[in-house]
């Protein structure tokens, strides 16, 4: 074979791209390695079947029942809800697809979730605003500056203590010190304080992993150029941790969104959309409507809570794609 005919084979060979770490496993290795690919990916499948059917149903289910009025109206209260089951004038006033005996049904309000939504808005974005600040400053503490100190490590201890308290816990505990003891009365900033415990040992042990994954020779360059701790970390670390930085602050908001346990002791209730713009007042959310209207029974209370679980899952998705959008762009200047 000349050279030219070498070079040639050596070229087309070039061409077809090789995975190497296929390539070079062989034998009973390259079975082992097919099987466990295997497993991995039924496993994944196995993992994401519940996901997709939780989240099926509850789009089939609560997609229906979201519409414009139902973000922005009152919802009824639990006598009438309650009463939907028997009552056919109630029905009727309330669900519009209900048939009765009587007359036919005259021009009636449409129920919906608007002080809910309302409600959801204000505790978590209240509760964001308590815990993601602090929780960040204290993964700084941990990883730029505590390290392996004794403090630091009973922070750690503790933090992963908080991980595992049950949020009812945390509910019980903000209502006997913020209402019981100092005499405050229910409202959303009561619930939030609630949300922000659960959230804090989220954001802090998140934001930590994600400052250990900035390489230390970043560190070290913006060291030997002069730079104080202070600014590496503010300079340096803090942008090239960002998205991860906000996907553990959104995983936090996710989880406070959703719970229900602290809600029921700290947040009390309200019937009208305009009473539940107050911080310190009376308000509710989503979650703990979709408890209350599951246990009132009747006809339209399961409609109203798979709207209300419908709405709650695009609010969450609507704030994490939001949030990922602008840490993007923010990385990327």
């Amino acid at each position: 074979m000349t050279a030219t005919q070498t070079r040639s084979s050596v070229d087309e060979r070039l061409k077809v791209p090789r995975d190497v770490r296929v390539s070079t496993i062989k034998g009973s290795r390259f079975r082992r390695n097919r099987i466990a690919t295997i497993g991995m990916v039924a496993a994944f499948v196995l993992a994401a079947i519940p996901l997709l059917f939780v989240i099926g149903n509850v789009v089939v289910k609560g997609l229906p029942v979201v519409t414009t009025k139902f973000l922005v109206s009152d919802i009824p209260n639990n006598a009438a809800a309650t009463e939907l089951s028997s009552d056919c004038d109630t029905l009727r006033k309330y669900d519009p697809t209900a048939e009765g005996d009587d007359a036919a049904p005259v021009e009636k309000p449409q129920p919906g979730m608007g002080r809910a939504v309302v409600g959801t808005l204000i505790t978590t974005a209240l509760a964001a605003l308590f815990a993601i600040p602090l929780g960040i400053l204290a993964a700084i503490y941990l990883n730029e500056y505590g390290k392996q100190s004794r403090l630091a490590r009973f922070i750690r201890f503790m933090t992963d203590v908080m991980t595992g308290v049950p949020s009812i816990v945390m509910g019980i505990f903000i209502y006997e010190l913020w209402i019981v003891r100092f005499g405050f009365p229910r409202s959303a900033l009561a619930a939030s304080l609630a949300l922000a415990c659960l959230m804090l040992p989220i954001v802090v042990r998140s934001s930590e992993e994600m400052l250990k994954l900035v390489p230390n020779t970043l560190r070290e360059a913006s060291a030997g150029l002069g730079s104080r701790t202070w600014k590496t970390t503010l300079k340096v670390v803090l942008p090239a941790a960002l998205p991860g930085l906000v996907s553990g602050s959104m995983l936090a908001v996710a989880r406070a969104a959703g719970e229900t346990a602290p809600v029921l002791f700290t947040i009390g209730a309200i019937n009208k959309v305009a009473a539940a713009k107050t911080i310190t007042g009376q308000s509710t959310t989503l979650s703990l409507q979709i408890y209350n209207m599951i246990t009132n029974g009747g006809k339209l209370s399961p409609q109203m809570a798979w709207g209300a679980a419908f709405t709650l899952i695009a609010i969450v998705l609507i704030l994490t794609t939001i949030a990922r959008t602008v840490s993007a762009r923010f990385v990327a200047r």
